[in-house]
């Protein structure tokens, strides 16, 4: 089997990227073969360009546009499970995220009452965010209806999607040279220091499940 595992964070040693790599290390450790992007290292890419090629008769279903995420689109294509992380980026997933959410998702819209989709390849995706504030408010701002609306539309134009979400993250080494006074330093070290190895080994365990028992 073959999983691609993609950092949609600009950061490629920090939260999101560590628990994209973890999910990925639980996949390898059952036989699967790993393929993973930071999406901030490839070539120049952009979103949907609208030119709806992928709605040709030769290309249905599959993005015609050149640029850095034509690999990755490709390796996905031929994959067995997708995990897939981003930061939350005031309240919305980071920018990389979104292009390739748009040429992910659009070149399998049909445009049609039926079929809906012409991903006729469905598989397992994992989707990971991490962010400053945490879990418990997500309800309260509205960051839960923000990721079930990825999750829904991950489910039904590429696989069924099973979410991890990672909040109140240390989002740097040292706080004390940047003044900001809404945080307490050594509570934010902490958690980190209690929780991230938590965090790391539920990423682990979920990356193991998408190879013996994947979610339907």
């Amino acid at each position: 089997m073959k999983i691609v595992a993609i950092n949609a964070s600009p950061r490629t040693a920090w939260n999101t990227a560590t628990l994209v790599r973890e999910a990925a290390k639980g996949a390898e450790s059952e036989g699967a073969e790993i393929k993973i992007f930071d999406l901030y290292k490839s070539d120049k890419f952009t979103g949907c360009v609208s030119c709806f090629g992928c709605k040709l008769p030769q290309n249905l279903g599959v993005c015609v546009y050149k640029d850095g995420l034509s690999p990755v689109l490709e390796e996905i294509r031929t994959a067995d499970g997708l995990i897939i992380g981003t930061p939350n980026y005031l309240g919305d997933v980071s920018a990389a995220f979104r292009a390739l959410y748009e040429r992910l998702i659009f070149q399998s819209l049909t445009y049609k009452i039926e079929p809906r989709s012409y991903n006729e390849h469905m598989i397992p995706v994992l989707f990971i965010m991490t962010s400053n504030a945490s879990e418990e408010f997500y309800d309260k701002i509205g960051y839960d209806r923000m990721i079930d609306g990825y999750r829904n539309m991950l489910s039904n134009m590429v696989g069924p999607t099973k979410v991890m979400v990672y909040g109140n993250t240390l989002q740097v080494n040292d706080y004390d040279k940047y003044n900001w006074t809404m945080f307490d330093p050594e509570e934010k070290k902490k958690r980190h220091d209690s929780q991230f190895i938590v965090q790391k080994e539920k990423a682990f365990s979920l990356g193991v499940e998408m190879i013996k028992d994947p979610w339907k």
